[in-house]
């Protein structure tokens, strides 16, 4: 588990036992927001400086992704600076804790935001990506904030390592689901690798039958059916998921994308929803189709954030004040309200596939998309509340056509968000995710709209 380090400080002539309460009491609400802490306090300003000196040994011994300076009283800038120097390659949270009223009305304080006040433009001259928050008494803490921002720093190093798996390159010949390889590997982190079909192909030849009846049976066979797919279906479902399950396993991919239309349906002929399917529900994977690069990347940037399967929707169609959002083939377990439901169904010209026909968890979302606009990132993010559609299908479908799995989301600003719409592909995770997604676009350097 990724740690952060919390460093509190305090004025040498400030009560010892005061300091050591309140660094104690932040440190447990910390750690109730689920952060792994390395932790060292009090550290004051004596003259010898030897709780700086301890600070740093402590510290330079131990590894973690970001830094809380904790202000529990007056301390001066260059106690904290003389330790913060040494990381300030980190994201950093300024976090000044306060005083508290007495009963007949004193209020007692250690001057906390004396000493934040006197670091935060100290830190900001210093050219440290850092967050300033300050409590104030008789009101919760900021620990639910700072807790964020280190979260979202944490997210920034593992998106240093996170991989992509791409099966094929632009389906469809698409503009909006390409992506430029430097400049995402510079300010995201990301890679994304791109295998070939054929490798999946020649994998997929060497897949047992047994193999493939282990899948059936015991995941497959979960799923409800609305109608007996056909066992070829069946097999190649479970065979390609065991073909790409290796490559992902191999290359070590959180994501993955595989050549749609262009691909698996006209070269192999088979949709590659249930493939999909399997890869999410199986094995945790996030999956999106078509190639969508920095749909992949959103996926996993959301997933870091909110440990949430961070699923796929495409527009439909706008309503004065929401959209109708829909997927043509799948959607994550997770994600389903009841049970994963499936049928057999083909699209116009495209050969018979396995459909998700599930019905989507409804509630208060969030909606965003990555994005490259000349020159630089930028992050469509919208708040939203998804609820059931009306019945709705898509035309082309073979009769009776399927309720495909969607949502109508409830936006404040529909014109808004079509004049700003960046993609057909938005990424979705439940609840008000909008804060933490700032956080980790302010620590990337990407624009917010």
């Amino acid at each position: 588990m990724s740690k952060v380090a919390f460093v509190g400080f305090g004025e040498v002539n400030t009560p010892i036992d005061i300091i050591i309460n309140k660094c104690n009491k932040a440190v447990k609400e910390l750690e109730n927001e689920g952060l792994d802490l390395v932790k060292i306090y009090p550290i004051t300003d004596d003259y010898e400086e030897k709780d700086i000196k301890k600070a740093i040994n402590f510290l330079s011994k131990e590894s973690f992704d970001c830094l809380i300076v904790c202000i529990a009283g007056w301390i001066p800038t260059h106690a904290v600076v003389k330790i913060t120097e040494n990381y300030r390659h980190l994201p950093m949270v300024l976090w000044g804790l306060c005083g508290e009223i007495m009963p007949d009305g004193r209020i007692v304080t250690t001057a906390d935001q004396a000493g934040t006040t006197a670091l935060r433009k100290t830190f900001y001259d210093l050219n440290y990506k850092f967050k300033y928050i300050y409590d104030i008494i008789g009101k919760p803490s900021g620990a639910s904030k700072v807790a964020r921002f280190a979260k979202a720093a944490i997210a920034v190093k593992k998106l240093r390592t996170a991989k992509v798996g791409s099966a094929g390159y632009r389906d469809m010949n698409l503009y909006g689901t390409n992506y430029d390889g430097p400049s995402l590997k510079r300010i995201v982190g990301a890679e994304i690798e791109t295998f070939e079909m054929l490798d999946m192909e020649q994998r997929y030849q060497k897949i047992t039958s047994e193999e493939k009846q282990k899948v059936i049976d015991e995941s497959i066979s979960k799923w409800k059916f609305l109608k007996q797919a056909q066992k070829e279906s069946l097999e190649k479902a479970a065979g390609y998921y065991l073909a790409v399950k290796q490559i992902c396993d191999e290359r070590g991919y959180e994501a993955i994308s595989l050549k749609d239309v262009d691909g698996m349906k006209k070269l192999l002929g088979f949709p590659p929803a249930p493939i999909f399917m399997l890869l999410a529900d199986e094995e945790g994977l996030l999956t999106v189709p078509e190639n969508d690069c920095l749909g992949n990347v959103t996926q996993i940037m959301v997933k870091y954030l909110t440990n949430q399967p961070a699923f796929y929707l495409e527009f439909y169609e706008f309503f004065e004040n929401s959209v109708l959002a829909g997927v043509p083939d799948y959607v994550p377990k997770a994600v389903v309200d009841g049970e994963v439901t499936v049928m057999p169904a083909a699209f116009g010209e495209l050969s018979e596939g396995i459909l998700n026909v599930s019905k989507v968890k409804t509630g208060e979302l969030t909606m965003c998309r990555l994005t490259y606009m000349d020159g630089e990132y930028y992050m469509h993010l919208v708040k939203g509340n998804g609820k059931t559609p009306k019945k709705w299908e898509e035309a082309g479908w073979t009769q009776p056509a399927p309720q495909l799995p969607g949502l109508e989301i409830e936006l404040d600003n529909v014109s808004d968000f079509a004049d700003k719409v960046m993609c057909q592909h938005y990424i979705i995770s439940y609840g008000d995710n909008v804060e933490i997604i700032k956080e980790l676009c302010y620590l990337l350097g990407i624009k917010v709209i």
